[in-house]
Parts: C-alpha cells; sequence; structure tokens
C-alpha cells in the first residue's frame, strides 16, 4: 500500500496558522489537494518537557520486554478495527 493512504488513517502532527493557513512544522507526508477533517489543539503553555514527561510514564516500571510487547500491541492493526466483540 506505499503511497496510498488507508481510509481512517489518523495522523498527528504539530501545525502552526499564519497567515489564515494552518501550516504543518514537519512534512506530514500527506497527499496534496486532498480534503481532510481536522482537530486542534492549542500547545501553547504545554511545556515540550512536560508533554514528553507525560509519554515516557507510560512505560515507567515495565522491562524492556514488556515496553516492545506494548508497542507490539499499540501497532498492531489487526484488532482494531472489527464487526463483533469477541
Amino acid at each position: 500500500m506505499a503511497g496510498k493512504q488507508r481510509q481512517n488513517d489518523i495522523r498527528i502532527f504539530e501545525a502552526v496558522f499564519e497567515d489564515g493557513v494552518l501550516k504543518p512544522v514537519d512534512d506530514p507526508g500527506l497527499p496534496e489537494h486532498h480534503r481532510y477533517s481536522v482537530r486542534v489543539q492549542d500547545l501553547e503553555g504545554v511545556p515540550e518537557v512536560e508533554t514528553l514527561a507525560g509519554w515516557h510514564q507510560v512505560y515507567e516500571g515495565l522491562s524492556d520486554e514488556d515496553q516492545a510487547t506494548v508497542e507490539a500491541v499499540a501497532l498492531d492493526r489487526s484488532r482494531f478495527f472489527r464487526d463483533q466483540p469477541r
């Protein structure tokens, strides 16, 4: 599926609003001239260090093996959407 974005694929990236346009800080890798739904969260006043520290707390107290398991589960989309609960 190289070069194609899946339907319902969610990407989170930082952007700056300038001159009436929301501009990504880095290239988000999205196709040009495509319509997107945008949800905005104000990051002003939230120090990057604080935000990063919050993400590090997710792994606090976990072994390297447990961290790898958490990452594998988070990245495994095979069970992300299902028709009926198991």
